[in-house]
This record gives C-alpha cells, structure tokens and sequence, in this order.
C-alpha cells in the first residue's frame, strides 16, 4: 500500500515534534565534578527539574551544558543560613575556595 507523500511528510514532522518534546526535560550535555584534578562524577544530559548528589566532595565543577547550574555545599541542594549557592554560566568552570568549602550537590538553574 503506497502512503501519500503529504501524509509521510506529516508523520515525521509529527514524530520529530515529539522527540524535541521528550528532550525538553533534561540538560543537553555534560557536567563533571572533579577533586584536586582527580574526576569524581560525570553527568550526561542530567535532568532539569530535582537535585543532583555528587558521590564525592568536588573542588572543581566544569559545566559543557546548554544551562546555568547552581551548585551547593550541601548534599540536597539547599542553602544553610547566609550561604549562597554558587551560579555557574553554561559551557563554564569553577573551583571551590576554602572559605566555601566543596560542592555536594547541583540543581540546573531556572531559565
């Protein structure tokens, strides 16, 4: 059975929509946290919405994503009293000072 090509073209308009969809809920990229140069954990196109726990305590944090990540001393993502979470551009590095101390966790920044 021949399918008609303005029907064939819809379906794959229809089919790439709804795999543009299903890529909308992560990050695209890689984030690795490393300890004194030594890698610790990489995360590979990580989700937007919740926290991520790095396994280990990192000093360094290179962020090669298309989003900002905020980075935290604790492991849950959250921010003791009177200590910010650090901002970290896209496609970017940082390092931990020792007033800070390491970073525990990451949540992707809203847009």
């Amino acid at each position: 059975m021949r399918v008609s090509r303005p029907l064939a073209a819809l379906a794959c308009v229809a089919l790439s929509g709804a795999g543009l969809a299903a890529c909308q809920d992560q990050t695209i990229g890689t984030i690795t946290g490393l300890d004194g140069g030594r890698p610790v954990q990489s995360f590979t196109n990580p989700s937007n919405e919740g926290c991520h726990r790095f396994k280990a305590d990192v000093t360094r944090v290179d962020n090669f994503t298309q989003n900002s990540i905020l980075l935290y001393e604790t492991p849950d993502c959250t921010t003791p009293k009177g200590r910010p979470s650090t901002y970290l551009n896209m496609q970017g590095s940082d390092e931990a000072v020792r007033a800070t101390g390491p970073w525990r966790s990451f949540s992707i920044a809203p847009a």
